[in-house]
């Protein structure tokens, strides 16, 4: 291991995860390591193991791979496009004294790879930033499970800070606001606002997931923010898998609705998600389009993400100094 005295600190900057390719199999090593989180699907590991081997993943790799092809870029995955511009510019804006490292909780490239990256540095304090504004086990709390099995097989560990929220930070409400104020610049304002969500299993907040209390108050600071009444927005929550039931109300049964009482424009954003992604540029913006417009709505428009806006990455930035106050 290489060590240099220049840098105070490191950030390993994590999102979610992508398959290499969209081809079935990497798709579907992609869902295997995705899907076999315990946190992510809270079920008795065996019954677990023989669903998904026996069934999900014979039939939803190809399914999912051919909504992958249909946002993948030259470059690669949407997700990793975006996170990695996000790691480039954060560095840019931080400085030479802490040093970012992109990684993914699922895929390539690894937390494991991200921390050898930021020790290789000579990084032995590290901040772990998760990209989920909203806290919830399934994300930020398996992000952390898999920075700790990590640092288990090493003799010597870094000190660590983990920034685990950021629901409210006043910072990123306003680079939200100010991504929907200019889109709404350009392109008018819609008869309806909905604010989507990834969604939950409802049992994951009966047990105290704090995750839809906060994506709430993301909702109500952004509304606030935007000087927006009670009936110009909507909050609702997305990507509903399986059987039981899921935290609501659901962003398609909203269109549906929307549609059927008159509602003729209506545009979306997905303030919990950090960049653009499958579930933001095939679900939101082209798989419920098709539901609004099939129930008799008229137009249909997707806000972007903030991805590598600058107002977000000083966003990003002002909270990576306040957790890395003292190390500096």
């Amino acid at each position: 291991m290489t060590e240099t005295t220049d840098c105070k600190a490191g950030i390993l900057l994590i999102n979610l995860g992508t398959p290499d390719s969209p081809s079935p199999r990497d798709v579907k090593c992609y869902l295997r390591e995705f899907l076999w989180d315990p946190r992510v699907v809270e079920m008795p590991r065996l019954l677990w193991w023989l669903i998904l081997n026996g069934f999900i993943l014979n039939i939803r790799p190809r399914r999912s791979a051919q909504a992958y092809a249909r946002i993948w870029k030259d470059e690669g995955s949407p997700l990793l496009v975006h996170t990695l511009a996000q790691a480039k510019a954060l560095q840019q804006h931080l400085g030479g004294e802490i040093k970012v490292a992109p990684a993914m909780r699922y895929g390539n490239p690894s937390i494991s790879t991200g921390l050898e990256e930021l020790q290789s540095a000579g990084c032995q304090r590290i901040l772990v930033f998760p990209l989920y504004p909203q806290y919830s086990a399934t994300t930020t709390a398996s992000a952390f499970d898999a920075v700790v099995k990590t640092l288990k097989q090493q003799r010597i560990i870094p000190e660590l800070r983990l920034l685990n929220q950021y629901y409210d930070d006043p910072g990123y409400i306003q680079a939200l606001a100010d991504r929907i104020t200019t889109y709404q610049a350009q392109h008018g304002k819609p008869d309806k606002l909905i604010l989507s969500y990834h969604g939950l299993p409802q049992r994951y907040a009966d047990a105290g997931d704090p995750y839809p209390g906060q994506c709430r108050k993301t909702s109500s600071a952004l509304a606030a923010t935007l000087k927006l009444d009670n009936n110009d927005w909507v909050h609702s929550y997305q990507s509903r898998m399986g059987r039981e039931p899921w935290l609501a109300p659901a962003t398609s049964d909203v269109l549906r609705e929307l549609a059927a009482s008159g509602c003729k424009h209506v545009q979306v954003a997905c303030p919990g998600f950090s960049a653009d992604c499958l579930e933001t540029l095939e679900e939101i913006a082209m798989e419920n389009r098709e539901v609004f417009l099939q129930a008799g709505g008229e137009t249909y428009e997707y806000i972007p993400c903030l991805n590598e806006s600058e107002a977000h990455i000083k966003a990003l930035a002002n909270l990576a100094e306040r957790y890395l106050g003292g190390w500096l």
